[in-house]
């Protein structure tokens, strides 16, 4: 057979190829797939690479969740973690999921990276930190009261104030006398500046690699800030059926409009300390009691700064200028590990 008569009988066999997926999918060619990659988490240059089980390896995203950034905010996304042990892209919400790791909930219940469940009271009206380490300060401020009787005060998170490097961010649920979900009840601000972030799904904001990201239309954040952390927020009010489970009494004229949270956190040091942040130490111990209802932690304290954005708490280590000195000159930097439960001393996030 001539290469004339083969190459025509290619062309014919892949015509026939092509019109029989355009038949069928309506397309004139297969639409690439959508993929992430463990290429896409920060290097890290004492390994040569992520350090992950994912690095360097391309995942279709499932089908039920198809893509990283969904149209619809109450689709899921499609995700990698360094935990799943097989390296797979999950589906997952981009709202606060209340009872997995570095989550702080309702009044407040927060979940260690060692997978415990713990409350923190703290006082109504006062700030502390959750997080802090050398690169990176993470308070809140919690709004509450105390009902006649009560030997302590009930409390939410009604605001962070996120310090890294020169910048700071704040995020705030508005105070409400009742709840409407159809009104937005955040208030942002960057280095002291407000930030008008219109309503709407997706609409974002940015400045100086920070990234702020509505996850719903109004009432929902996705903080980013590349290789330092993920926030996802979300604004909530507490409801009558709260108030009627937890018989909190909650006074008129007030809903108490509160934060639900969830930090994701790339690289925190074995010095980090907070409320949520002594959970990362690889040499931590909790030493809340567990199998009880409310397994309380303590460390007000320890824990209490002066104001939102302030670094100025007993065990506090916030110190960028000297944390830029010590990565200028550090031999052995920490080493990203997702070899194990996703604890290892690190708040370490091998996702997107």
């Amino acid at each position: 057979m001539s290469k004339q008569r083969v190459a025509l009988l290619g062309a014919l066999l892949l015509a026939v190829v092509s019109n029989s997926y355009a038949d069928l999918y309506g397309n004139p060619s297969p639409p690439p797939p959508s993929r992430v990659s463990g290429r896409e988490f920060p290097p890290d240059n004492s390994t040569g690479d992520d350090g992950t089980r994912c690095a360097g390896i391309f995942l279709t995203c499932p089908s039920e969740c198809p893509s990283q950034k969904p149209g619809n905010p109450n689709d899921k996304a499609c995700v990698v973690d360094c935990n799943n042990p097989k390296c797979e892209p999950s589906c997952t919400s981009r709202t606060p999921n209340c009872d997995n790791k570095g989550s702080g909930c309702k009044d407040p219940r927060f979940v260690g990276a060692d997978g415990a469940v713990f409350y923190f009271h703290g006082h109504a009206g006062r700030h502390f930190a959750l997080v802090s380490d050398p690169n990176l300060q993470i308070n809140a401020r919690f709004v509450g009261f105390r009902p006649a009787g009560r030997r302590r005060d009930f409390t939410w998170i009604q605001s962070l104030g996120i310090r890294f490097g020169a910048h700071a961010f704040t995020v705030a649920a508005v105070t409400a006398p009742s709840w409407d979900p159809r009104a937005d009840h955040l208030s942002l601000t960057f280095d002291g500046a407000p930030i008008n972030l219109d309503p709407g799904h997706l609409s974002s904001w940015t400045a100086d690699g920070l990234r702020v990201e509505r996850s719903g239309t109004v009432n929902t954040l996705f903080v980013t800030l590349p290789n330092v952390f993920e926030i996802s927020a979300t604004v909530t009010p507490v409801t009558k059926e709260d108030d009627r489970i937890h018989r909190y009494g909650i006074p008129e004229g007030d809903c108490f409009a509160h934060l639900d949270v969830q930090f994701k956190i790339f690289k925190l040091s074995e010095r980090v300390e907070g409320v949520l942040g002594q959970t990362y130490r690889p040499d931590f111990y909790s030493p809340v009691k567990q199998g009880v209802p409310m397994p309380v932690m303590g460390g007000e304290d320890r824990y209490e700064t002066s104001a939102l954005l302030s670094a100025n708490c007993r065990s506090c280590v916030f110190a960028p200028e000297v944390a830029a000195v010590t990565e200028a000159i550090e031999v052995n930097p920490t080493v990203v590990d997702c070899t194990s439960n996703g604890r290892s001393g690190y708040a370490v996030v091998c996702r997107r």
